[in-house]
């Protein structure tokens, strides 16, 4: 005899007997039914969960279906699960590439609208220049002009160099002599924080920041701190822009858009909330870093511009290019004051650094040569021979004494300005490249970047530290505040930082 639930029809899997109609029930079903009603499903009459009486009886085990009894039902039950689920994946595949292509469509239509938005903006800030540019005219006699002064004029409004004037070379010389003053009198004590050598030899990557800069062109090709808050950190890339970044609070300050070339170089400048940039596209640009825009572009030379170096008066800024010529040039107007070539050497510049005191500067050039300049009478002073491939970049120690150089032969050289001749050569294993140097500010320690990131005691020129973090050529590399940390960047598109875990 078989128990069968008067509400399913069904064999129930746990049985009960209803006392009020004595009928058989899944007690599932008739547990719900009495929650919902109140009473017995087949006459009606009031009962509770609690009346319902359990049937004892042996657990019933279902028969398998009829399709799967034998063997041929089994296969053709896995076949119809198989063509199902190729069903289901042609029809996933079909929905995928409609939407790749919606996306495609969607990128297109944004890549489009960026480019007429960068369009506009580039006319914009044409026409604005071009308002700037413009003189009032009026019908109301004007003032006679000097004649010097008419010629200043014209030499402004043709982009010529304007001169040194007497009182700019006042302010230098008068800037050159605090600056020595205050160089001589740090040089007999070093700064009561700054970081010792074996502190340095326990350096460690402490942070690695790998997404400021499009992945679609890569690298990160130089970087500079600002002086007065070395968090402040601000690199130029491949791909035509540069980025300010706070590294305290690990976020990015602002972007830096309007170079149609890569940016080669770049500077924050120490006391204000502007920095520098430079690129093949041959302009030197002015950032205001508070709102990202372009301040001032000056467009003095003909081809790339390979570097720059603010002097440290915060007025001026040297630049030095492939047309063989470097300038100097006022930041707050965007005029040249001067623009100088040597016809001796007749070749490209490659860097440019400003001595500590800021009366003389170095360059470098593609055929291995060290020039010294007089910035008050634009002229070259001293030469460094010794390299013998293309100077990659040079640097004044603090205590404008030492000058180191590198160029693509392997190798860093060590220059005594009072002396004038080479007095150390740190040679480095062959293909050995050195893309940037950089003195701490005490001028304790000196760093360079290239194929990996060294760190030297200088005076002993003792190896202190060596990195291997980066997977990619190192480009740039700067101390922090008293050498408390060091920060680089390489073509690997990271900016690292390290110092003491």
């Amino acid at each position: 005899m078989s128990l069968v639930c008067s509400i399913s029809g069904e064999v129930p899997e746990v049985p009960c007997i209803s006392p009020a109609s004595g009928c058989v029930f899944e007690r599932r079903l008739l547990e719900k039914y009495i929650q919902e009603n109140g009473n017995d499903p087949t006459n009606g009459e009031p009962i509770t969960p609690d009346q319902i009486i359990d049937v004892k009886a042996n657990p019933i085990v279902k028969p398998k279906p009829p399709s799967a009894t034998s063997i041929p039902a089994i296969l053709k039950s896995l076949q119809d699960e198989w063509d199902a689920c190729v069903l289901t994946t042609f029809t996933l595949r079909q929905q995928l590439h409609t939407t790749r292509q919606e996306l495609s469509h969607a990128l297109y239509q944004h890549d489009a609208a960026c480019r007429v938005i960068a369009r506009l903006t580039k006319e914009a800030t044409a026409a604005r220049e071009a308002l700037a540019t413009l003189k009032p005219q009026s019908g109301l006699p004007q003032p006679q002009a000097t004649v010097q002064q008419m010629q200043v004029d014209k030499q402004q409004d043709d982009g010529e160099p304007v001169g040194l004037t007497e009182d700019v070379i006042q302010k230098l010389q008068d800037k050159a002599s605090v600056l020595t003053a205050e160089r001589k009198k740090r040089g007999k004590k070093m700064p009561d924080d700054l970081v010792v050598a074996d502190d340095i030899r326990n350096y460690r990557p402490v942070a690695s920041h790998p997404g400021l800069h499009s992945a679609s062109i890569p690298g990160i090709l130089c970087l500079d701190l600002c002086a007065s808050d070395t968090n402040r950190v601000i690199t130029g890339g491949a791909d035509k822009t540069a980025v300010v970044f706070d590294k305290e609070t690990e976020q990015v300050i602002s972007t830096l858009k309007g170079h149609t070339k890569k940016v080669t170089s770049v500077i924050y400048h120490p006391t204000e909330d502007i920095a520098f940039s430079c690129s093949p596209d041959a302009t030197v640009r002015v950032w205001s870093v508070q709102n990202g825009h372009c301040s001032t572009i000056i467009k003095t030379h003909k081809e790339a511009v390979t570097g720059i170096s603010l002097h440290a008066l915060g007025d001026y800024l040297l630049s030095c290019s492939e047309d063989q010529h470097w300038a100097f040039s006022d930041i707050r107007t965007g005029r040249t004051l001067c623009k100088v070539t040597d016809d001796a050497i007749g070749s490209a510049l490659t860097c440019a650094q400003f001595h500590p005191d800021g009366l003389i500067f170095g360059t470098g050039t593609v055929d291995n040569q060290i020039k010294i300049w007089d910035l008050k009478e634009r002229t070259n002073v001293a030469n460094f021979p010794g390299h013998t491939g293309s100077i990659t970049d040079i640097a004044f120690s603090e205590n404008g004494y030492y000058l180191a150089t590198a160029a693509n032969d392997s190798s860093v050289k060590l220059w005594d300005l009072r002396k004038l001749k080479n007095f150390k050569t740190l040679t480095m294993p062959d293909r050995y490249e050195v893309k940037s140097l950089t003195f701490d500010q005490s001028g304790t320690y000196l760093a360079m970047a290239g194929t990996d990131l060294k760190i030297y005691l200088c005076k002993q020129w003792q190896e202190l530290k060596t990195f291997t973090e980066h997977s990619a050529m190192t480009t740039g590399v700067r101390f922090g505040q008293n050498a408390r940390f060091l920060a680089s960047t390489a073509m690997d598109r990271s900016l690292k930082f390290y110092g003491i875990m």
